[in-house]
């Protein structure tokens, strides 16, 4: 995880500081769902990743991440996308809270109980000593899991924390206030049927967005917009030009900051480079060629 929030911090760095051009999003849609096609360049990397998100699917994820040598482009890996998805999803979070959450933060809502639950509160607890695990889930058992894992203390409705990380396919909001000085990690939001914080809190906040196009079209931004209560230009600034310095992130100990993450692609090229590279040196995974 340290070495996956180093990375995404470097791609979030580079976006900021345009070094980079900007990721690349398409959307398909499906009968119950629709696909994700991300795709970014990244130093010598390039990496284009397909996901298929389909809520009647178990798992409700899948799908793959080709990695690719940008200056010739020669095919260097295909990899399951999921377990990158996840681990760079939760890295993201960590930087955001590097800059966003109040630095005496040691209290944590996690609201959705499954694996991205687990990854988002040990990303969190890389950049902030968490004391107070709180867990929220319509699923009692996963969240009962969930405790019994972390340690989390279970509770049936959101409560005040210093940190609150939504990570469920929720389709209407699920979080609707929050105490003022709170980080919200708005992570579930991924497509456009998808929606974790109601448009009247999103409105009342500081947001700040991964990829301002993406999170307008996609995340919980879109829906605040659509509700006619936000336009993108109350958006406060992206993550990366935050992370680069050229906006500020919080501003005082009061301030309600939502971070609307809706995953970036450089983000997928950042992580997906450290796993070829450590698997090329440890000879591990299977050589093949396409014909």
């Amino acid at each position: 995880m340290a070495d996956a929030v180093g990375a995404v911090e470097g791609a979030f760095r580079a976006l900021g500081e345009r070094r980079v051009e900007r990721p690349a999003v398409a959307t398909v849609h499906g009968d119950d769902g629709a696909f994700h096609i991300k795709a970014a360049r990244m130093g010598n990397y390039f990496a284009a990743k397909v996901n298929g998100n389909f809520f009647s699917s178990v798992p409700r994820i899948r799908g793959v991440i080709v990695l690719a040598d940008a200056r010739e482009g020669k095919i260097l890996a295909v990899i399951d996308s999921i377990a990158i998805t996840t681990l760079r999803t939760g890295a993201a979070t960590a930087v955001a809270a590097q800059k966003l959450a109040r630095c005496d933060a040691r209290s944590i809502l996690v609201i959705g109980c499954g694996n991205q639950g687990r990854v988002q509160l040990r990303a969190i607890q890389e950049v902030r000593p968490i004391e107070r695990i709180f867990a929220l889930d319509t699923n009692r058992e996963a969240a009962r899991a969930f405790a019994g894992e972390t340690g989390a203390q279970l509770v049936d409705k959101p409560v005040d924390v210093d940190i609150v990380v939504t990570c469920t396919a929720s389709h209407s909001p699920i979080l609707e206030a929050a105490r003022r000085g709170t980080f919200v990690a708005a992570v579930g939001a991924d497509s456009t049927e998808k929606q974790e914080i109601a448009a009247s809190f999103m409105a009342s906040a500081k947001v700040v967005t991964d990829v301002t196009d993406q999170c307008v079209a996609m995340g919980d931004l879109r829906h605040a917009i659509a509700a006619g209560v936000m336009t993108r230009e109350d958006v406060h600034a992206e993550l990366g030009d935050i992370v680069a310095g050229k906006a500020p992130g919080r501003e005082s100990d009061d301030e309600i900051i939502v971070f609307d993450s809706t995953g970036m692609a450089l983000q997928d090229v950042a992580a997906a480079a450290i796993v070829y590279e450590r698997a090329r040196a440890s000879r591990r995974g299977s050589d093949f060629a396409f014909t």
